[in-house]
């Protein structure tokens, strides 16, 4: 029986401008990312809400991957909107239009048979929410949890509290040095680890991510892409490959988290390379195989040590 794997969070319809395209209302938020990424590797439970005028069809292909969508609920209403529009070098992006709609009132109520989740991804909601829904998981084996820069300002004590019952902090850059209040990400991480978790995980968007514990820090480069459309939700399809390695594997060593690392970095590759979740529709654990084969010959190199003279 394999060990569950669950991610609470948004299941939103994102309208996207980049310079290479643009898409309207189609299937975002964290949750729909993770697991479109997760499942390529591991079945994954979803906790989310969406609203009476989502096309339910567009969760169906997840349905197909081995995605249970059981706490998924539907609610009268809007379906929570995002919009966007990114900079050429798609390193930037302005918020156009947040629409919560029914996601204002989402209290994630897991159902019974998702209790039991060893594995257990809490996506950038409410910390309030991320703390009630550790209260409804049984005993997790690991517990990572994102956040985003309102709640680092609005929910700062919550935010806090909630890092004391959480393994891994899962945070960009940005998100790091505000909730540390250090420009340094070195020291921010170290911040982050005195504050309850013992890991940090620090996405760096085109400059890859780090691993950092209390004994040593791991470096995993951006996978190197000609072609990219659209960065939205690449931070998410990262952490559903992290999560579903470990998850799969059973093995939470620092060997095999820096494994998860990578694998994690070869799904958010795939998620940039389209818009939406496109990127990773087609994606089959083989070429997941063949791009963490990729990093491996990207960074490895034999120590030459220097004769004397």
């Amino acid at each position: 029986m394999t060990a569950g794997l669950l991610v609470v969070g948004s299941i939103a319809l994102d309208s996207v401008a980049t310079p290479f395209g643009e898409t309207a209302d189609a299937p975002g938020g964290s949750a729909v990312f993770f697991s479109a990424a997760g499942a390529i590797l591991h079945p994954v439970q979803v906790v989310g809400v969406v609203g009476s005028d989502y096309p339910l069809g567009a969760l169906k292909a997840l349905e197909a991957r081995g995605v249970d969508l059981a706490g998924v609920e539907q609610m009268p209403g809007e379906s929570f909107r995002w919009k966007a529009k990114y900079s050429y070098d798609l390193s930037s992006r302005e918020t156009l239009d947040t629409r919560l709609g029914v996601f204002a009132q989402f209290r994630p109520k897991l159902p019974p048979k998702f209790r039991d989740a060893r594995y257990l991804f809490l996506g950038n909601i409410d910390p309030e929410l991320q703390l009630g829904v550790l209260d409804q998981v049984k005993s997790p084996a690991l517990v990572a949890c994102d956040t985003m820069n309102y709640w680092i300002h609005s929910k700062r004590d919550l935010l806090l509290e909630l890092l004391r019952h959480i393994d891994i902090l899962l945070v960009n850059d940005s998100e790091a040095r505000e909730l540390s209040g250090d420009w340094n990400i070195y020291r921010a991480a170290r911040w982050i680890l005195e504050h309850g978790p013992r890991r940090a995980v620090i996405k760096q968007g085109e400059h890859g991510a780090l691993l950092v514990d209390r004994d040593a820090t791991f470096k995993v480069p951006a996978y190197p892409l000609q072609e990219v459309f659209d960065p939205t939700g690449a931070g998410d399809a990262f952490a559903g490959g992290f999560m579903a390695y470990l998850a799969s594997t059973g093995d939470l060593s620092s060997a095999n988290l820096r494994r998860a690392m990578v694998y994690g970095a070869a799904l958010g590759s795939f998620a940039v390379e389209a818009f939406g979740v496109q990127g990773l529709a087609g994606v089959a654990l083989a070429d997941v195989r063949a791009r963490v084969r990729a990093f491996k010959e990207l960074v490895h190199f034999e120590v030459d040590e220097l004769a004397e003279p």
